[in-house]
């Protein structure tokens, strides 16, 4: 199957006609090939973007309009949702059933930004002179471009798309290379809906070229990315040419804190579903887990037992659990962080290799725990963005606090402890986004994601995600015209 880019309304090749292999993790079978982009192809659908939203109609189109398209998109991937998330588990390599919960919160995405198209967005003020009427607008920012990660193919380019086009802006998206195959078959949708040409558009290729020059294009007014700092840092500076908008999600090393007061059934999953799901490659993985070392004893044993039973193989197969990783480059990296974590005298409790039998073929990485951390240790400090914890032990309330902030990143937490009281003043201390008091992951479209210190700028989802795609207009009116008489020389 061969991948084309959306460019003005049309399927087409890249300018220079390149391409790029695109794979299964599970046994690295070639799936396709992809269009791979380069500058010409970006500066063409800039160019077309940037004629949609300066003269067409999207940014002067009704709410209601916009959302009907948006609605009619949402129900065209709900529709096509078994499609879609077979297509992400053999691109991506997670497990069905978590494709299929992608594909349906896509669809609840598109819904939801429709419905929030068409609700109020100003605000009138008071201002002290009964003759002046002082309100505000917002409105679309203009050409935005967006870059989404390998980990949720398809449902990234929801969360970029549906605020942005909800809003009035001009969109064009860049996928990962590695995972264009659900993007396509969104865009064949969006072609289906009938946007008018230039308004949404997609381009296919690697982060150099495509994405930085959609990062440093003076014809984009904002980008929106997510992924790892390294390259969010690059981005900003990118984008500092012409001044444009910024959204950066980037990594995290959150910390799941358990304490012995908790269901140690509850902690367990908790525990495992905070960090595997996913095969440990989200942004927000439970990747520390903070336990208290009063009920270390009983649990890291049994957390060891369950590790072992996690079924382990091809996303396709129903009873699997965790799937591969998503590349034979980001399984050495994840084992490399492995062995870093040996070396530097860590105890590794279950895991910690890929396997030989006939899981060889993909990119899997066994379930891995490590005990006996230093808080200075790379498998404690550093996103591996793979299947693998690294447990830290408390003894009392500040030290877990202590611990927790512990790190230059601040996206997510978790707290686990049957004392309210506890949950409230310690998820309150924690220097994080995204925070979850007895439970782990639970995102909503409704509610703002987004990190503190080194895990980005700004806030998706919910109507922080809408706001980022609109700029703040003043309008003062006076009601009464009349002269002022500052200049005395005025007749």
């Amino acid at each position: 199957m061969k991948l084309q880019n959306y460019i003005n309304g049309r399927f087409c090749d890249a300018r220079g006609g390149a391409v790029r292999e695109y794979f299964n993790p599970a046994d690295n079978s070639v799936l396709g090939r992809a269009a791979e982009s380069g500058v010409g192809d970006v500066d063409d659908a800039v160019a077309a973007a940037r004629e949609a939203f300066d003269n067409g109609p999207w940014s002067r189109t009704p709410a209601g309009e916009r959302a009907a398209k948006l609605f009619k998109l949402a129900d065209l991937v709900e529709s096509r949702a078994e499609e879609l998330a077979v297509l992400d588990t053999r691109n991506n390599g997670k497990p069905l059933r978590e494709a299929r919960f992608d594909a349906a919160d896509t669809a609840a995405c598109f819904r939801y930004y429709a419905g929030l198209a068409t609700k109020p967005q100003g605000q009138t003020f008071e201002v002290g002179d009964p003759n002046i009427l002082c309100q505000t607008v917002r409105e679309p920012i203009g050409v935005c471009g967006q870059i989404i990660p390998w980990n949720y193919p398809l449902l990234m380019a929801a969360w970029k798309l549906a605020p942005g086009l909800a809003a009035g802006n001009c969109c064009i998206l860049k996928p990962s290379e590695l995972t264009p195959l659900s993007a396509v078959r969104l865009f064949e949708l969006i072609d289906e809906v009938g946007f008018p040409p230039g308004v949404v558009q997609l381009v296919l290729g690697a982060g150099d070229p495509v994405g930085a020059a959609l990062a440093a294009h003076d014809g984009v007014d904002k980008i929106a990315f997510t992924g790892g700092g390294v390259t969010g840092r690059k981005i900003l500076i990118a984008a500092a040419g012409n001044l444009k908008k910024v959204s950066l999600e980037l990594g995290g090393k959150s910390p799941n804190i358990i304490f012995a007061d908790t269901d140690p059934g509850v902690a367990l999953e908790f525990a495992m579903f905070g960090i595997f799901a996913g095969q440990g490659e989200v942004c927000s993985a439970g990747s520390r887990l903070l336990l208290e070392k009063s009920m270390a004893g009983e649990f890291l044993p049994r957390l060891a037992a369950a590790c072992g039973k996690i079924v382990v193989g091809d996303g396709m197969d129903e009873a699997t659990e965790m799937g591969p990783l998503i590349s034979r480059q980001h399984q050495a990296k994840v084992l490399g962080f492995v062995a870093a974590g040996t070396a530097e005298g860590a105890m590794l409790l279950c895991g910690g290799g890929a396997y030989s039998d006939r899981r060889k073929a993909g990119n899997f990485v066994e379930p891995t725990v490590f005990v006996d951390t230093r808080p200075d240790m790379r498998i404690v400090r550093e996103e591996i963005f793979g299947p693998v914890l690294a447990v830290q032990t408390f003894e009392s309330e500040e030290e877990a606090i202590r611990l927790a902030n512990d790190t230059p990143y601040g996206l997510a937490g978790a707290v686990f402890t049957q004392d309210g009281a506890r949950a409230q003043r310690v998820i309150r201390r924690l220097r994080a986004g995204i925070t979850w008091i007895n439970t782990y992951h639970p995102t909503f479209n409704e509610a703002p994601w987004g990190g503190f210190k080194q895990s980005g700028l700004g806030r998706e989802l919910g109507t922080y995600g809408y706001e980022a795609y609109t700029e703040v207009k003043q309008i003062s009116t006076c009601l009464a015209p009349q002269k002022s008489g500052w200049f005395k020389g005025v007749p």
